[in-house]
């Protein structure tokens, strides 16, 4: 007897909540000592933290719902605001940026949008985001010219890879709706995210006892923004690490606080991941979002 949709809509939701729940575990297991710096710090320094993160993530739901109008479609702000926290969960635990091939599997699966019209509207996300993190990394130390010439090339190269992209689906391309109200949204967006991460980064900073300026603390940021691009590892492990010590002449933070404050950081991160899970959950997500093996099915389409 062949199983009910219900059944198979529980088997799956249920399997992604176990998976979730062990990757936790496991990545807990595997970094003992994050829980034992987290006991270590300063109490304010970790709601500091978490607060922007927060924030962080509220701004990157706005633009996870501008980039799916961009495709010709919309959700509603509570399934978007699951969506992104299953996502934002999936892109610090799975190796290269997992998160929006999350979305993209979901939003094919359940709203029929195209992946490749989803992969070229993220492709202007990121595009954006590069060029915002080139002029934060040279800004907060450097003359401002150097800060402008690096977002110039970060531009230039983002408009060639776009280009190229878009040259491919030239079908997919022409439904796209973006229009000058959405782009500008985008890049606000972009911004106003950006600046809550480099809070982030700065109060982690701060706990770690790095006597670091607030300029410092935006080279130091743009530094670290740029290890989003060849994430392999979960949370980019290492590689920001890799990142920032090799900016380490632009912003000027010693190896030593660099170090100590990824491992606040990422401490008090899995911290505020595991508080927005227990709110999915309160949320019953499972049941709103409606996964379904059909999702993952579609997932490697």
């Amino acid at each position: 007897m062949g199983m009910t949709k219900k059944s198979i809509r529980l088997l799956a939701s249920s399997g992604i909540l176990g998976v979730t729940i062990a990757a936790f575990v496991y990545y807990l297991h595997a970094h003992p000592n994050y829980m034992t710096q987290l006991l270590h710090t300063q109490p304010k320094w970790l709601v500091l933290i978490v607060s922007s993160s927060l924030l962080a993530v509220y701004a990157l739901n706005m633009l996870y719902d501008v980039l799916v109008r961009m495709t010709g479609k919309q959700l509603k702000p509570t399934e978007n605001i699951l969506l992104t926290i299953y996502s934002s969960i999936a892109n610090f635990f799975g190796p290269l940026q997992s998160g929006p091939g999350v979305r993209a599997a979901y939003l094919k699966s359940r709203h029929k949008v195209s992946l490749r019209a989803y992969f070229l509207v993220t492709l202007l996300y990121y595009a954006t985001f590069a060029i915002i993190n080139a002029f934060c990394l040279l800004v907060g130390t450097r003359p401002w010219w150097q800060a402008v010439a690096a977002s110039l090339v970060a531009a230039a190269v983002s408009y060639g890879v776009i280009r190229f992209a878009a040259s491919r689906r030239t079908k997919e391309t022409k439904l796209l709706h973006i229009t000058p109200r959405l782009v500008t949204a985008l890049i606000l967006l972009t911004a106003i995210q950006v600046f809550f991460i480099g809070l982030r980064y700065y109060f982690a900073l701060q706990a770690a006892h790095a006597n670091v300026s607030i300029g410092q603390a935006i080279s130091y940021t743009g530094a670290a923004n740029f290890a989003v691009f060849v994430s392999i590892t979960p949370d980019g492990v290492g590689i920001r690490e890799a990142f920032l010590l090799f900016a380490q002449n632009i912003h000027h933070v010693s190896t030593h606080s660099i170090v100590a404050a990824n491992i606040i950081d990422r401490a008090a991160f899995v911290l505020f991941l595991g508080i927005l899970f227990l709110v999915a959950l309160g949320l019953h997500a499972k049941d709103r979002l409606r996964i379904t093996n059909k999702s993952a099915a579609d997932e490697t389409d």
